[in-house]
């Protein structure tokens, strides 16, 4: 990029001297035949065309001086007592320059209707469609973005990354009241008696454990142990084993039968006493100092585990290095993923009108919005930027555009002088010649 700009500067500069030269060429001829004219007149003073060819040069010379001073003016200090202060246009007015191009811009190409207009009259949604619809644009898409991607991860500093999760998540720890947040939780899991069916598959799965075998198998022997414990010399003479059974027989039939009443029954005391219950503990949750310390205490366990913060700053290596591996395949899922969905996002649009129109009127309303901020920075930034630029070298790069055809006006006001010249020399010498 760099040695094309040298090459185009150096082409520019090349093509200034050219017409410099060729406006001073101009002038040489002029000043050539001023002499030569003078040299004709001294061997014969009343030849009218000498006279003629005389006027033509000293007004050809006087308009390429004329034009000369006019454009050399612009761009530096020409010294003459009472007029130079009016040279050096360019770099003395360098500060209105900048304001003045900044307005210009601002006017004529950023202003909110003009952008507005744009959006109209080249339909962005319909080009995109267009565009997207071809495979071979959507692959381009997916390639292009898939290096973005690598180029990104690679960029990316782990550290900074890994820093930033932990303290995103640090702070949303911090930012929970957890008991609150769990008694609200409970609060709605209960709302409209939800929690009873809770309480309902409790007991089926109650009873269910209390029907099976082993259970009772294992409170038969709970009882026996009891016995040999608490009363081994009369277990010595009782039939344990049956009185085991017996026991696990009327233990399971009493639970059970109290299973059932309270099942059968929305008003049991039991349902109430945990109605009750419930409602007590949402509460001590929301407003018990208690449980709001024990809430404290737990987020500080977790903002201090080491466990939990170690696995906090694995998420973003886990993560790169998934993306890593998979975006350097040559069947990469998510370049498939991209490509897929940039020819389905063409699909949609081309063939969804409406949605074209209210994606191209969501741009016009985002250039509303954006437009007069977007305009002003870039105007600002435009005009202090050519403040900032050294005035010697901001003139020169203004003439290294323009000032070959500013040349031009030299060689016009030379040919231009010369026949105002021959047009007042004719009339000067009419009455003469009638």
């Amino acid at each position: 990029m760099q040695p094309t700009s040298n090459r185009q500067h150096s082409a520019k500069e090349a093509e200034l001297r050219q017409s410099k030269r060729l406006a001073l060429s101009f002038f040489l001829g002029a000043a050539l035949l001023f002499v030569a004219s003078l040299a004709w007149s001294a061997h014969d003073p009343a030849n009218w065309w000498i006279g003629l060819l005389k006027a033509f040069a000293e007004a050809a010379m006087v308009g390429a001086l004329a034009d000369w001073f006019a454009v050399a003016a612009l761009f530096r200090r020409i010294p003459i007592p009472f007029v130079s202060r009016h040279t050096e246009i360019i770099p003395a007015n360098k500060a209105r320059i900048a304001d003045n191009l900044a307005a210009f811009v601002h006017e004529k190409f950023l202003d909110t209707e003009s952008i507005i207009k744009l959006i109209q009259r080249h339909d962005p949604a319909q080009k995109v469609a267009d565009w997207l619809v071809q495979p071979e644009n959507a692959e381009r898409l997916g390639s292009y973005l898939v290096r973005v991607g690598g180029w990104a991860l690679d960029f990316i500093e782990d550290a900074a990354v890994q820093n930033f999760v932990r303290r995103a998540v640090h702070t949303m720890i911090q930012g929970v009241d957890l008991s609150k947040t769990v008694g609200t939780i409970l609060e709605g899991v209960t709302r409209n008696g939800r929690h009873q069916q809770l309480l309902d598959e409790g007991i089926a799965q109650l009873a269910k454990l209390l029907a099976n075998e082993e259970t009772q198998a294992f409170i038969a022997q709970g009882i026996v142990d009891w016995l040999r414990e608490e009363y081994a010399f009369m277990e010595r003479m009782l039939p344990s084993e049956m009185i085991g059974r017996k026991g696990a027989d009327i233990t399971v039939k009493l639970a059970s039968g109290i299973l059932d009443r309270v099942s059968a029954d929305p008003g049991h005391p039991l349902r109430q006493r945990f109605d009750a219950f419930t409602h007590e503990f949402i509460e001590r949750l929301k407003v018990d100092p208690e449980f709001i310390g024990k809430g404290e205490d737990v987020k500080r366990y977790l903002i201090g585990d080491e466990t939990l913060n170690g696995y906090l700053g694995s998420l973003w290596s886990d993560l790169k290095a998934w993306l890593k591996m998979d975006l350097e395949k040559d069947d990469s899922q998510l370049r498939t993923r991209l490509v897929a969905s940039g020819a389905w996002i063409g699909r949609m649009l081309a063939e969804d009108p409406q949605l074209r129109a209210s994606l191209n009127q969501n741009l016009e309303l985002a250039a509303r919005s954006a437009a007069p901020e977007f305009a002003g920075f870039l105007t600002g930034h435009i005009a202090e930027t050519v403040k900032n630029w050294d005035s010697t070298e901001m003139s020169h790069q203004v003439e290294l555009n323009i000032g070959k055809d500013l040349q031009y006006i030299r060689i016009n006001g030379t040919v231009v002088g010369g026949l105002i010249g021959v047009v007042l020399y004719l009339l000067s010498s009419l009455p003469r010649l009638l």
